[in-house]
């Protein structure tokens, strides 16, 4: 298994396309953490988000996400039915809260196993008012006025389906991630997901919380991989 996960980590082409991804996942006993670590550190260097964690040699950051469903769970049971095409909402932010913190509202589409993303940020502690009024005109930061069109239709999608198929707050999921980028190729993207834990029916202001919060994989982690190239290798 350790040889096929990486082989599929660098023999790769390079990608053609950015605008849709190819994404693979597994999930890793944690006992081969440290093994993988090892094998892929000549090869990569860490993401610039990751900070130092005391007494260890990683880097990490802490995921956190609120995902959105429909009342029937049609995210749920698209996922669960293999469904070739299909998305899934999520309001995610970083590390622990803070005055100005940034939350992103994403919409990953999912075709086969390439992806796409649309994102808008905006404060999360306007994220409630955001919802509410459906303004996100008034809401939304972006970085560039380059970006200013993009960042805004893609506002207008997350609420869309949240409006249009009365999507609420289903899932939080919070982790740890180790992520990297391969040396020769920075759109080849590794991450390590660990300490995976989660908490049902979560309220738009439990994005940061710990205390409710249940393990998933006590003894796992979820192995990413993220390319552009069109065909997986063996």
């Amino acid at each position: 298994m350790m040889n096929s996960m990486l082989s599929s980590i660098f023999s790769h082409q390079a990608p053609k396309d950015q605008t849709l991804r190819y994404e693979r996942k597994y999930l890793v006993p944690n006992s081969l953490l440290d093994e993988l670590r090892a094998r892929i550190s000549p090869f990569v260097n860490n993401d610039e988000n990751a900070h130092d964690i005391p007494g260890q040699k990683i880097k990490q950051y802490t995921v956190r996400s609120i995902y959105f469903d429909s009342p029937e769970l049609t995210c749920y049971h698209e996922k669960d039915g293999g469904l070739m095409m299909r998305r899934k909402l999520r309001v995610r932010s970083y590390n622990d809260n803070e005055e100005g913190k940034i939350a992103l509202l994403e919409i990953k589409r999912k075709i086969g196993n390439r992806i796409k993303k649309h994102r808008a940020n905006i404060y999360y502690s306007q994220l409630a008012d955001l919802l509410l009024t459906g303004q996100y005109q008034d809401y939304v930061i972006c970085k560039t006025e380059k970006k200013k069109q993009q960042n805004l239709e893609d506002a207008q999608r997350f609420l869309y389906h949240v409006y249009a198929h009365h999507f609420s707050p289903a899932c939080l999921i919070t982790y740890e991630r180790e992520a990297f980028h391969y040396k020769f190729d920075s759109s080849v993207r590794i991450t390590f997901d660990k300490n995976i834990r989660s908490m049902n029916k979560p309220g738009l202001t439990d994005l940061f919380e710990e205390a409710r919060l249940k393990p998933l994989f006590k003894s796992h982690f979820i192995l990413e991989i993220k390319y552009g190239s069109e065909c997986m290798p063996d």
